[in-house]
C-alpha cells in the first residue's frame, strides 16, 4: 500500500495482529514470545528496576548523606517589587488576587513573599510565609503582612516545639551540677574509708 492509497475508506487504525491461530498465520505456536521463560507466560509484567533477580544497580550503590527532597516544601514566590508594580494602595493581596494579575500560576503551591525590591504602597498581604525583609518592608510602607490560618497554625506548632526543646535543654543544664555532685560523693566517701 502506498501513501496515496490511504483514504478515509481505509481508516486510520490498523487491526491488531491475531496470534496463536495456527502456523499459517506466521504467529502461531509460541505466538512470537519465544519458547520458555517468564516472558512467555501469561500475566508477566516487568517492574521498573527489576534486573532478572540480580541485585539492582540502585541497591549496589553506597548510600551516604541525607537528601531533603522528600521533605522539601516548594513555594510560589513573589517579591515585594512585584506587589508594588501590580497593586494600588489599599489593595488586599492574596493568592487569588495574584492569580488574577498573572503573577502566580500554580494554585496548589503555598505562597511565599520575598523582600527583593522596594515597596512604597500600603498593602494588606496574606501569605503562607514572609521573609523577615519582606515583612519589614511591607509594614514600613504602612501595610500589613498576615499569615494564612494554616500557616499560622504550623508556625505556632513549630514555635511550641522549639520552646519545649529549649525548656528540656535548660532543665538538663540545671540537673547537671546535682548529678555531678551525686556522682562525686560516693568516690569521696570511698577515699575517706580507705584513709581510715
Amino acid at each position: 500500500m502506498m501513501i496515496h492509497d490511504v483514504t478515509a475508506r481505509v481508516g486510520k487504525h490498523k487491526l491488531r495482529m491475531r496470534v496463536g491461530r495456527g502456523e499459517g498465520s506466521g504467529k502461531g505456536g509460541t505466538s512470537g514470545r519465544g519458547h520458555n521463560g517468564a516472558k512467555s507466560r501469561a500475566g508477566w509484567t516487568s517492574r521498573p528496576g527489576y534486573q532478572g533477580g540480580s541485585t539492582p544497580l540502585l541497591r549496589r550503590f553506597p548510600k551516604r548523606g541525607f537528601k531533603n527532597a522528600d521533605f522539601r516544601v516548594d513555594y510560589a514566590v513573589v517579591n515585594v517589587a512585584d506587589l508594588a508594580h501590580h497593586f494600588a494602595a489599599g489593595a488586599f493581596v492574596n493568592v487569588d488576587a495574584l492569580i488574577l494579575v498573572g503573577i502566580v500560576r500554580n494554585t496548589k503551591l503555598p505562597l511565599k513573599v520575598l523582600g527583593n525590591g522596594e515597596i512604597a504602597v500600603k498593602l494588606s498581604v496574606t501569605a503562607d510565609r514572609f521573609s523577615a525583609q519582606a515583612k519589614s518592608k511591607i509594614e514600613a510602607a504602612g501595610g500589613t503582612a498576615v499569615l494564612t490560618a494554616y500557616a499560622a497554625k504550623v508556625a505556632a506548632a513549630a514555635q511550641a516545639e522549639a520552646d519545649a526543646e529549649a525548656t528540656k535543654v535548660a532543665n538538663a543544664a540545671k540537673r547537671a551540677p546535682k548529678a555531678k555532685a551525686a556522682a562525686e560523693a560516693p568516690a569521696e566517701d570511698k577515699k575517706s574509708e580507705d584513709k581510715k
